[in-house]
């Protein structure tokens, strides 16, 4: 004989904020995890301490600014030169902002909801983005309030400056795409990491490679597109194209064209977006 229980369930009748309100609360809590926040002390060490060393060349330039009065770190090379440390953070945040989810096979309950993939898409990789931009754009808005503090000889520059949080946005974008995606592959927070780094160190160490190769065989003009590989180098050709400020490529070599690296520019954005949407596309349907 079959029995009735009231397990006390009750009709919602509040108000339904929709997907935009979940894709926001999202993002927030993937930005939330990036920096650890909401999750133990030892979460927080490894962003932080990154967060920490992007300022150090800050402050330097400002001291430098002060005692010497001339300038230190140019804007607009400030992520070339801080690579290594971005690429590090990038390498070590990203899996924490998708791993979990496929670890725990939760993404069905997400999808569940009024949350579609692009939008879960889209709050990972607006997370992920904005942390990447803090994590450049702060030390270079400090510089720039440092500059106008100590007033140098000359105007400030502004122009400089502004290109390089436009362009700190766009870097930021573009390694949120491919970091997630390549991150996304495995639902170990280790193999993340390690895929994201080997990914980094094979692109800046072949690039140098294959442009000494092609630049001493006399082979300039295909020598230029061999920076385009790695992603840094390929944000400061747009930079260079559109802002008119010098290469920070190594020994300044020079770009190819302009127009040529910002559409590879925004290629690599669509196919990394792309191949995100298709992994958690398929992740959903398991």
């Amino acid at each position: 004989m079959s029995e009735i229980y009231d397990i006390g369930y009750r009709h919602y009748d509040g108000p339904r904020l929709g997907r935009g309100y979940a894709t926001r609360a999202l993002a927030v809590h993937s930005l939330r995890g990036v920096f650890g926040l909401g999750r133990t002390a030892r979460s927080k060490i490894v962003p932080f301490s990154l967060a920490a060393i992007m300022l150090l060349p800050a402050i330097v330039s400002i001291a430098l600014m002060a005692l010497a009065k001339q300038r230190g770190i140019p804007y607009s090379g400030f992520a070339v030169i801080m690579q290594a440390v971005v690429a590090t953070f990038l390498a070590s945040q990203a899996p924490t902002v998708v791993a979990p989810d496929l670890r725990h096979r939760v993404l069905p309950l997400y999808l569940s909801r009024p949350v579609a993939v692009v939008e879960y898409v889209t709050a990972k990789v607006a997370a992920m983005t904005v942390a990447l931009f803090l994590l450049v754009a702060v030390p270079l808005t400090l510089m720039y309030a440092g500059e106008l503090l100590v007033d140098l000889e000359g105007p400030p520059l502004t122009q400089e400056y502004l290109g390089a949080v436009l362009m700190a946005l766009v870097l930021a974008v573009l390694l949120s795409a491919f970091g997630l995606a390549i991150s996304s592959f495995t639902p170990r927070r280790g193999l993340g990491v390690a895929s994201v780094i080997a990914v980094y160190l094979l692109s800046s160490a072949s690039v140098p490679v294959v442009y000494g190769t092609l630049y001493s065989s006399g082979n300039e003009s295909a020598a230029a597109w061999a920076w385009l590989a790695n992603p840094f180098w390929l944000v400061d050709s747009v930079q260079s194209w559109l802002f008119g400020t010098p290469p920070h490529s190594i020994e300044s070599a020079a770009y190819p064209s302009g127009p040529a690296s910002l559409a590879i520019l925004v290629l690599l954005i669509a196919v990394g977006l792309i191949a995100l949407a298709l992994r958690y596309r398929k992740a959903a349907s398991r």
